[in-house]
């Protein structure tokens, strides 16, 4: 009896690090692609918010006073439902356009 404990235990004790060391070992690394730009902020606007804003699942953010240093925290720290988006989802430079576009109303006519 106190030998399939052993037994039991050895092999569990493998097959877990079996897992675990084939789970890093296929894990990617996370890769920002340099050649990619978004053209401007509306395009990012309607690629990537207008799921949610337009479809009013999230609050109206267009045509409001909403400063752009406000923006870029709430898409980077999330707030309430609203997703935390990390630099590698939105990188700083397209987060400057997107907060650009969407505080500014004259450019959403």
């Amino acid at each position: 009896m106190e030998k399939t404990k052993l037994e039991n235990w050895l092999f569990g004790f493998l097959f877990t690090v079996i897992f675990v060391t084939s789970t890093a070992w296929s894990a990617q690394e996370e890769k920002n692609t340099p050649g990619f730009a978004w053209k401007d902020g509306a395009e990012i606007y309607t690629k990537i918010c207008a799921y949610c804003h337009e479809a009013h699942v999230g609050p109206q953010i267009r045509n409001r006073d909403l400063p752009a240093a406000y923006i870029r925290a709430v898409v980077r720290n999330g707030n309430r439902a609203m997703p935390a988006f990390r630099p590698s989802e939105i990188d700083d430079e397209s987060l400057v356009k997107l907060a650009d576009f969407i505080s500014n109303k004259d450019a959403q006519r």
